[in-house]
């Protein structure tokens, strides 16, 4: 039976609640691994988050697995702690599988006992990648308000105490390169040449032997494109010369592409008539789209000078939801990625986050709230800047908070001016820059570039950075508590005679 741990201990395993973490370690790794403890030695918390964890079900080959009799796989609580110190550390799966079977505190930490460690006690690269992928963002928010909470009571806040949050929005990016009209062809059609030419090996359609010279001849094609560039000679004949030499480079490389697509189409239709199984004709169809797509707009855009609408634009043929996001950065002019929206309390615990889809900051500004009181209705108060300003944002969210700090643009009103003249208005709006401390936490400790896949992988990694970042601040906490309580006990210093 799937357990969230194993609640007997085994010969030589040091219980969770006796690993000694250095106190003097200024590694994140004692920091998430203190946090987790706390987690786990606090038994009203464990009971909650074991609670939550028990919904961590794998997925059998039939639907989902039976939480009784479904076969036994890694404990929960091990994908939680991997999780939390891949997060955390901002490291990919190759390091968290190296660390998960050669570092002793963490091992500890997974429940092994060190000395009498056997074969079946080491991880595999694939089963981490997989368990992993068993979290749900839900589940993930589910455990972070478990873990905001027990934050709250180690800093000993007290249950009607209130909550000075304050919200912003950052660019999470997707792992794509730098996407071009050609690029983004040649990425399409690298793909289709890949999978049909597997598929017709693997059910025995002719056509693609040659599928590594088509390879070769597309990429030479592209290559000879992507060296022209615009003439900067200040004679008009040689630069006509260029801009001609440039479109025709172009037809040979769509000329070549719309060959390959008309082949792909009648394999795809061999296949079919095979009765090939549609789940695996679903990337070619993909694909398809994509490079036609991509050659309209190449052929409107090089060879007919139209100008592409961005809403018909694509950024990338992998991470589909990928958006051209230009916030006026110094020195950053666009980033490629998502937005996310996060809440931060005064206690630097971060109680909310949204993923941002074709959303702007003042869309988002109510839903985020609503959504924060939901899980924390203690707010007092509540900052933002001026990106999230809207009368309409100003009028809702005053209903629900009694007060609201976000800055209009343009020119006050009387009434307006007063209100953001307050002292209490001026003191939380010259606080809420601290909010960009836990932005870059999150950026340091995961989310400056998201390694998952699609927008499920997407949110799940967001979730799982926004959990470990809380846990390490749990760790954190509790480090300093521990040094101050011996900084007390030990009384003060004497100096030599």
């Amino acid at each position: 039976m799937r357990q969230v741990i194993s609640p007997q201990l085994q010969l030589g395993e040091v219980d969770i609640a006796a690993i000694v973490l250095d106190p003097k370690s200024r590694d994140d790794i004692p920091q998430l691994l203190r946090g987790l403890q706390y987690i786990y030695t606090t038994v009203e918390v464990r009971e909650r988050v074991f609670a939550i964890l028990a919904d961590v079900i794998p997925q059998g080959l039939h639907g989902q697995a039976d939480a009784q009799t479904g076969r036994p796989g890694m404990a929960q609580w091990k994908i939680l702690v991997l999780g939390t110190v891949r997060l955390g550390l901002n490291i990919d799966y190759d390091r968290v599988h190296e660390l998960a079977n050669e570092h002793k505190t963490l091992r500890q930490m997974l429940g092994h006992s060190g000395w009498t460690d056997e074969a079946h006690d080491r991880y595999q690269l694939q089963t981490i990648k997989d368990n992993l992928r068993l979290f749900t963002p839900e589940i993930l928010d589910r455990i972070n308000q478990e873990v905001v909470a027990a934050g709250h009571q180690l800093v000993k806040k007290s249950p009607d105490a209130p909550l000075a949050v304050r919200a912003d929005s950052f660019v999470v990016e997707t792992d794509v390169h730098f996407p071009t009209d050609i690029n983004l062809l040649w990425d399409a059609l690298r793909k289709l040449i890949e999978i049909i030419a597997g598929l017709c090996a693997d059910f025995g359609v002719p056509g693609w032997r040659q599928s590594a010279y088509h390879l070769r001849q597309v990429k030479k094609l592209y290559r000879q494109v992507q060296r022209l560039k615009h003439s900067t000679a200040k004679d008009p004949d040689k630069r006509a010369a260029k801009q001609e030499a440039m479109r025709q480079a172009h037809r040979d490389y769509l000329t070549y592409a719309e060959n390959l697509l008309v082949r792909v189409r009648e394999s795809r239709f061999l296949l079919d008539v095979g009765q090939v199984p549609a789940l695996l004709l679903a990337p070619i169809d993909l694909y398809l789209s994509d490079a036609e797509r991509q050659i309209d707009q190449i052929r409107r855009r090089v060879l007919q000078g139209e100008t592409i609408p961005h809403e018909e634009k694509r950024f990338s043929v992998f991470e589909r939801d990928t958006e051209w996001i230009s916030k006026g950065k110094a020195g950053v002019p666009v980033e490629l990625g998502l937005r996310v929206a996060v809440v931060e309390d005064q206690y630097r615990f971060i109680l909310h986050h949204q993923v941002m889809q074709k959303t702007t900051d003042d869309q988002v500004a109510v839903p985020l709230m609503t959504e924060t009181r939901t899980r924390f209705p203690g707010i007092a108060s509540a900052s933002f800047d001026k990106g999230f300003h809207s009368p309409a944002n100003q009028t809702a969210l005053a209903a629900m908070i009694p007060l609201v700090v976000m800055p209009k643009k343009g020119k006050l009103s009387l009434v307006q001016a007063e209100r953001e003249h307050d002292p209490e208005f001026i003191r939380l709006r010259h606080q809420h820059s601290a909010v960009e401390s836990a932005i870059n936490a999150l950026e340091v400790h995961g989310l400056d570039r998201c390694l998952d896949h699609g927008l499920d992988g997407f949110k799940r990694y967001v979730a799982l950075a926004v959990v470990a970042r809380n846990i390490q601040r749990l760790g954190a906490l509790l480090r300093q508590q521990e040094a101050e309580q011996q900084e007390r006990q030990r009384g003060p210093h004497r100096l030599a005679a």
